[in-house]
């Protein structure tokens, strides 16, 4: 995305107030996104409407997978949980909710679809090993000791499930989930 010139900026500071209401709900009205972050900057939206609404994103997505292979359409509709959780952190900028959104996927990936970490096709093992390492170290990097131990029973289950398939793991996951 292009930073604004100058002269951009001048021009925008030299339109009338009805102008610039005029140019913000016709840019509000092409972009879901933009909408949803000046509704939750304004306070239309709460932070848990907008959580609610990216875990029934997710939830759709995920439950909802089809076709031949569903191990590929799974693969599939994790990438686009990801950008749902991206998505969602580009609005709120909230750390713990982001690391909740992340714990959601993967509860419903380890509830429902262990079974398809064995298919033929390693993208879906791959891509829930990823996230679970990205998981932990969100909840490492962002959020205070206090959550470590409330989030570590969860992520000590997920690691052992994943742990306990005999294919090779793509990338290096801890044995548990350390709280210092």
């Amino acid at each position: 995305m292009p930073a604004p010139s100058a002269s951009f900026k001048k021009a925008i500071k030299q339109l009338t107030d009805t102008e610039k209401e005029a140019l913000l709900l016709k840019a509000v009205r092409r972009d879901a996104e933009l909408y949803d972050m000046f509704s939750y900057e304004l306070g239309e939206l709460t932070l848990e409407e907008l959580q609610e609404r990216s875990q029934d994103v997710i939830h759709e997505l995920l439950l909802n997978a089809t076709g031949r292979s569903l191990t590929k359409a799974l693969a599939k509709a994790l990438r686009k949980a990801i950008k749902e959780i991206a998505r969602f952190k580009r609005i709120t900028k909230d750390k713990k909710a982001e690391v909740e959104l992340h714990l959601y996927t993967l509860d419903i990936i380890f509830r429902n679809y262990t079974g398809q970490f064995d298919s033929y096709y390693k993208v879906f093992y791959t891509s829930t090993a990823r996230l679970l390492l990205k998981t932990i170290q969100l909840i490492r990097k962002n959020l205070h000791e206090d959550y470590h131990l409330e989030y570590k029973d969860t992520v000590d289950d997920y690691l052992s499930q994943i742990r306990n398939r005999n294919k090779p793991l793509p990338v290096e996951l801890p044995q548990e989930f350390e709280v210092d």
